[in-house]
Order: structure tokens, then sequence, then C-alpha cells
């Protein structure tokens, strides 16, 4: 048995645009479909829009049906970026237009989606196996906003 899964947002407003913008910033993205209705909530008299969307290949969806649920730091989108560049790119895109930028590689966005930008090479430094030099590691991106590789892996190698 297969099953399909993916997660869903729940937006208040905004959520197709929120998609589209997403779609435009990650590689391999996509909206693959969308439809709204005006026959939800538990009345059956309420307007929602769903958006069903692949983010490099791993589907979300974001079903826009008002106040009842805030976005919360509680859920976020974690991205690893493969270089500096591409890490400092996503940072200052995703927090444009109305967003902020918060601590050790988090931000919310212009929708208050929270994400998380992490360079692999920092992830990889974080969880290696050489336990000291993990926590070295992690100690350098817990003082930071946007992670700054070569700052990291200077902090992973010095033993002071």
């Amino acid at each position: 048995m297969t099953h399909s899964i993916r997660t869903v947002l729940w937006f208040n407003g905004r959520g197709r645009e929120a998609a589209e913008f997403y779609c435009g910033l990650i590689p391999d993205s996509r909206i693959e479909s969308s439809y709204s209705s005006n026959s939800g909530g538990p009345e059956g008299n309420s307007f929602f829009e769903v958006t069903d969307f692949r983010l490099n290949g791993v589907p979300y969806q974001i079903l826009d049906a008002g106040p009842m649920f805030p976005l919360s730091e509680c859920v976020s989108v974690s991205v690893l970026t493969p270089d500096q560049a591409e890490t400092d790119r996503l940072w200052e895109k995703l927090a444009s237009d109305g967003g902020s930028h918060g601590p050790c590689g988090w931000l919310k966005d212009r929708y208050g989606l929270s994400w998380q930008v992490v360079p692999q090479i920092v992830y990889d430094l974080m969880t290696a196996p050489d336990k000291a030099r993990a926590a070295r590691a992690l100690a350098a991106v817990m003082q930071m906003g946007k992670i700054d590789i070569s700052a990291v892996e200077a902090a992973a190698r010095d033993a002071a």
C-alpha cells in the first residue's frame, strides 16, 4: 500500500500568491493544482482555496481558509542550501517585503511562514560524529542570524 503525503499549511489570505513566490525561489518547484469553493467550514458557507505545490520535489499544500489557525514558529520549512551564495539569496529573498530575520538561520517571510535556511555543510558539522566539533559548530550557529559557513567552519576547527 502506498500513501500520498504532503504537509498542509493553513493561511489566512494570499495562499496562492505565497505558493507562487516560494516556487519562484526554490529550484525544481511548481504549482500542481488549485481549487476554491464557497462551501467550506462547519456551516458549509465559507470560502476556501487549496493550492498544491512542490518545493524541490517535496509536496506541500496551502489551505487558505481564514484566521482560525494562524501560522506560528511551531511549523517551519527547513532548506539545506548548497553554498553561501544560495544561503544569502534565500535569506534575503524570503524575508523581503515585510518578512523578518531571526536567530540561528531562522526567518519569517512576508506571509508569516517560518523558514530555516541552513547550509548543508553547517548541518553536517553540527551532526558530525566528533561531538566536541559538532558542539563548537552549534555554538557558533547559535550566535548568528544568517549562517556564515566560514565562521562555523572556523569555530568547528578551533578546539580552544
